[in-house]
C-alpha cells in the first residue's frame, strides 16, 4: 500500500491540514505522514491561510468550519494560489449546500466527519472524474446518529439542556443515549 500510494502522490507531496479539532488533526496527520505525504498543519482560518499563501501545497484536507471563520476561506486562497492542488473539504455537518458550495470554490471532494485516513487517501488521489471507491465498512446509521450527537454535546461544552435544545430532542433522552456505549 505505502509504495503504491507512493507512486500516485507524484513529486511534490506536500500537504495541508487545517481541523480546529486538534486530537483528530494530530491522528490525520500522522496517519497521512505514514502514506507517504509532508503535513503541515494549522488550526484556525488565519493559519491555514498563511500556509497556503507562503507554500501552497499540492494537497489540502481543510475542515469546513473552523474557530475562526470557514474553512472555504482557505480552499480560496490556495486555488489561488495553486489552482492544479487537490483540496478535500470535511465537516461534521453534511448538508448538500454546503457541499456545492465547496466544489465550486474549488475543492476537489467533500467528506462528512468522522472521516479515516483512508477515505481522505482516496479523496485525494482519486483521478479525474473518477469517484473514490465507497468504504470498507461504512459506519451504521445509528452510529452515524451517535457521533452528531457527541459533536453538538461537546460543541454545547457539554451541556445537556443545551444539547437537547439544539437537537430538538427531550433532555432525560438524551440522558440515555449518553449514558450509554456507542454503537457499533
Amino acid at each position: 500500500m505505502a509504495d503504491n500510494a507512493l507512486k500516485e502522490i507524484g513529486e511534490d507531496n506536500s500537504l495541508l491540514l487545517v481541523d480546529d479539532d486538534e486530537p483528530f488533526l494530530r491522528r490525520l496527520a500522522r496517519a497521512m505522514e505514514k502514506r507517504g505525504f509532508a503535513p503541515e498543519t494549522a488550526d484556525t482560518v488565519a493559519g491555514g491561510r498563511a500556509i497556503a499563501t507562503a507554500r501552497p501545497p499540492a494537497y489540502a484536507v481543510i475542515d469546513l468550519r473552523l474557530g475562526d471563520g470557514n474553512g472555504l476561506d482557505v480552499v480560496e486562497v490556495l486555488r489561488e494560489k495553486r489552482p492544479d492542488a487537490k483540496i478535500v473539504v470535511l465537516t461534521g455537518y453534511g448538508a448538500i449546500a454546503t457541499a456545492v458550495a465547496a466544489v465550486k470554490i474549488g475543492a476537489t471532494d467533500y467528506l462528512s466527519k468522522p472521516a479515516d485516513a483512508n477515505d481522505v487517501t482516496n479523496a485525494l488521489l482519486a483521478n479525474g472524474d473518477e469517484l473514490p471507491p465507497p468504504p470498507e465498512n461504512p459506519m451504521s446509521a445509528d452510529r452515524v446518529r451517535w457521533e452528531h450527537i457527541q459533536r453538538v454535546y461537546e460543541l454545547c461544552d457539554r451541556n445537556v439542556s443545551e444539547t437537547a435544545r439544539r437537537l430538538s430532542m427531550h433532555r432525560r433522552t438524551l440522558q440515555r443515549i449518553l449514558a450509554k456505549r456507542s454503537p457499533k
